[in-house]
């Protein structure tokens, strides 16, 4: 049986006034969106986001994306691995309280930055918390090659 903290309960309450206001859709390309920015500069592996979002977009290195991006707690949900054309990538962001990225953007100061990535992203996907479970947040965001 999972015990609740005050943590989870002000989390609770962040998350449904994000839930509640939806996605803004203001910047739904992660290349793009202002929000992302700070992870965007961030090297994990000798590699910057940023460097690996033109890699999806220019189709190299395949096989690294989904392994490389789950540093950052971003699922690579569905992708056109063709040669050819835009990737029409679909990135979701764990927004959750464990999230990856929440301690990358704490040591940088943004203690809000769940509502700011929600003001960005296309798209919120949120996962009730049950007895063994807590609650997943999700923000998706696109990823297009430009036409």
């Amino acid at each position: 049986m999972r015990d609740y903290t005050e943590r989870d309960a002000t989390f609770s309450k962040e998350l449904k006034a994000i839930a509640d206001r939806g996605a803004g859709k203001q910047s739904t390309d992660a290349r793009f969106a202002p929000s992302l920015d700070f992870l965007r500069g961030v090297v994990k592996k000798g590699v910057s986001l940023n460097d690996m979002l033109e890699r999806i977009v220019q189709g190299t290195e395949s096989g690294l994306w989904e392994a490389w991006l789950a540093a950052y707690g971003i699922e690579l949900r569905g992708v056109s691995y063709g040669k050819t054309g835009p990737r029409n990538a679909r990135l979701a962001l764990d927004i959750s309280l464990n999230a990856k990225a929440n301690p990358l953007f704490s040591n940088a100061g943004m203690r809000n930055w769940r509502s700011l990535v929600a003001e960005d992203c296309a798209q919120l996907q949120v996962e009730k918390p049950t007895v063994e479970t807590a609650a997943k947040a999700y923000a998706i965001f696109f990823l297009d090659a430009a036409e």
